[in-house]
């Protein structure tokens, strides 16, 4: 195996093929558990949502940032609620105003065809939280 063909002479260096192989398996290795994956999870309201389904579909999403994924809010309208579609906007603001200070908001309220869409994220931990764990 060469290990700096620019020398010279250059130089060269006698392995093991497989162990060359299986060294360079094995930091793959290590560096994919390195990783944190992030996950995108969606969790789909209505613009005539009752309270307590809005109160339980907002604690379901605190688990997932708890969890360190981020969510996709989506009001999804059908037939003619779609007139309506300032409701909608307002959802998106209780769901803002009730996780402000726990979640990065990544993508403000867009309308996208028949559904209106919001992404937020976890806020950026620090390091005296990993430090700890």
């Amino acid at each position: 195996m060469e290990i700096s063909p620019n020398q010279d002479p250059p130089v060269v260096k006698i392995t093991d093929y497989s162990r060359l192989l299986f060294e360079q398996r094995k930091r793959v290795k290590d560096s994919k558990k390195k990783q944190k994956v992030v996950h995108l999870k969606e969790i789909k309201f209505r613009p005539s949502i009752s309270g307590h389904d809005y109160d339980h579909k907002v604690k379901h999403a605190i688990t997932f940032f708890d969890k360190g994924d981020k969510v996709k809010f989506t009001v999804v309208f059908k037939g003619r609620q779609i007139v309506h579609n300032e409701l909608g906007f307002k959802v998106m603001e209780n769901i803002k105003k009730d996780l402000e200070g726990l979640v990065l908001i990544e993508r403000e309220p867009i309308m996208e065809g028949r559904n209106i869409i919001m992404i937020a994220g976890p806020l950026p931990t620090s390091g005296a939280k990993k430090k700890k764990e």
